[in-house]
Parts: structure tokens; sequence; C-alpha cells
């Protein structure tokens, strides 16, 4: 979690400090080999170099980025767990709970999906 000390300190609310904090931890001792990092002011996790999953926090909710792809992958349980999504991001309001169980398949989805993959990007 020293990777994202700096970023998680300067989320002013606490409360979305303390929740971004809980899921960035939770991918860490889920998925340990999985290189956590700041890259674009954003925090991420990656694996042999590609970009697995990303997080932004922003006003209203927690932004979560598996890529084009994992939207795709599972845009029904996006839904149907209440987030609302874009082409590139689902977006977990601060006052929903995260459905971490949805979050694990769409890490494990990138693993899987990327382990061939010699680029940062699909």
């Amino acid at each position: 979690m020293d990777a994202f000390k700096e970023f998680l300190d300067r989320i002013d609310n606490p409360q979305h400090r303390a929740r971004t904090e809980e899921v960035l931890a939770w991918v860490t001792k889920t998925f340990p080999h999985l290189v956590p990092k700041i890259a674009w002011n954003q925090p991420m996790f990656t694996d042999h170099d590609t970009f697995i999953i990303g997080f932004s926090v922003a006003k209203h909710h927690l932004a979560v980025a598996p890529e084009q792809a994992g939207i795709h992958q599972f845009v029904d349980e996006i839904e149907q767990a209440g987030y609302d999504h874009t082409k590139e991001l689902v977006r977990i309001k601060w006052d929903r709970p995260v459905d971490f169980s949805l979050l694990e398949k769409m890490i494990e989805f990138n693993i899987r999906d990327k382990a061939d993959c010699t680029t940062f990007w699909r």
C-alpha cells in the first residue's frame, strides 16, 4: 500500500479516502502477484507490465477501470449491481456497497484474457 500513500493522502473526504483504501487493500491482498503503481496520477495494478485494473476518485463516486473488454464482459452484472458505467469505467457511488465478487471477476478475467498480452493496453 506504500505505492498509494501519497494518492490516498490527497483525498480530502475521510470517508472517500477510507473506501478507496479499503478497495486498494482488498486488491493487494486478494491478488498479491499484481504490481501496484501510480500512473496518470491514478492507482492501478499491472501483471507482467500490462494493465489489469485502475481506479480514480470523483466527487460522487469511485471509478473502476477494467478496460472496455472488462466492461463488455460483465455489463449485465454491473447493471444488476446498480452501478453506472461508460465504455471504459464503472462508477460506484460513495453511498453504495462495493460488490467485491464482481470486482474479483473483472480482475480475474483481465488476468486470464491478457495472459499473453505484450502491451500495456489491449
